[in-house]
């Protein structure tokens, strides 16, 4: 079975020392990904005040640079958007967050016949001062 770490040149760079996805046979495994841009540690959505403290967070913003962040990944990888099986979003505010997340989940994965299975959970923070992070499975060469 092969076993191949996988990084893009366009998603943002890990913050620590892991690939952006790992290939086992044909499944294929993503890091957790969030909506920094690649080459800075802008984030999408997201001002900061001078001491670093989060002042607007705008999840929309965020939600669509996560999702192409994964799409830049799965990319380099050899997958596809609908080679997704199973995705994991961790928010940092559910109650805020969730509605718009959900919406625009809709519109990324508005097929039934290829939607993932989907696990969604409230954390009380994530490495970097973003609101979302997500986790992938996906199948390869279907």
């Amino acid at each position: 079975m092969s076993d191949t770490f996988i990084s893009s040149d366009k998603a943002p760079e890990p913050v620590g020392p892991y690939p952006h996805a790992r290939r086992v046979g044909n499944l294929l495994f993503l890091s957790g990904v969030g909506p920094r841009q690649r080459g800075s540690k802008d984030i999408p959505g997201v001002t900061l005040d001078d001491q670093g403290v989060v002042v607007i967070s705008d999840i929309e913003i965020q939600c669509r640079s996560v999702f192409e962040n994964v799409r830049h990944v799965l990319e380099a990888s050899g997958a596809r958007w609908e080679d997704l099986v199973d995705v994991t979003v961790f928010l940092t505010d559910m109650k805020r967050d969730f509605p718009t997340y959900n919406r625009i989940y809709k519109e990324y994965f508005p097929d039934p016949a290829t939607q993932p299975c989907r696990t969604t959970v409230e954390v009380g923070a994530l490495p970097t001062p973003i609101a979302i992070e997500l986790k992938c499975i996906a199948v390869v060469g279907r």
